[in-house]
């Protein structure tokens, strides 16, 4: 029985390792073992901004992969959360009754709801942000060095 509070939680806490889709859908899942590539990129794009600073073109193109990830795992760990018992039981517990007890909502599952809502608009403004921000500059430069 698959229970739709852990899932949330596991999408939310750890979405961009693929945890959530392991959970539901076993280790064969290869939409599981791709999302940490994303995840990967984006950390690698943080460490390139350490290393070479901020005016790093490849960074900026990097970082947002991780903010989306994580915005759309945020994502997915709402519509766990917020999924009609019915239909979870339907999807992932087969065989179970419509109202069986892993398909029902709680406070627990309220709360991986809001904390999703609430990391997960706030991580994706700020990288949606970050790379319009560099962007925007990286072309303002351009444009100075086409002027001169």
């Amino acid at each position: 029985m698959k229970s739709k509070t852990l899932a949330s939680w596991l999408a939310f806490l750890g979405g961009p390792l693929g945890l959530h889709r392991f959970y539901l859908r076993g280790s064969g899942d290869w939409l599981g073992w791709l999302l940490p590539i994303p995840s990967a990129l984006g950390l690698y794009g943080i460490e390139r901004v350490r290393m070479y600073g901020l005016d790093d073109v490849l960074s900026w193109a990097l970082i947002p992969l991780l903010g989306f990830t994580i915005a759309g795992c945020a994502l997915t760990a709402i519509v766990y959360g917020l999924m009609a018992p019915e239909k979870w039981n339907a999807r992932y517990n087969a065989g179970a009754p419509e109202d069986a007890a892993p398909g029902r909502t709680n406070w627990l599952t309220i709360g991986a709801v809001v904390a999703a809502l609430f990391f997960g608009s706030t991580i994706l403004m700020a990288s949606m942000v970050f790379s319009f921000q560099r962007y925007f500059e990286h072309q303002i430069e351009e444009a100075r060095k086409i002027s001169q």
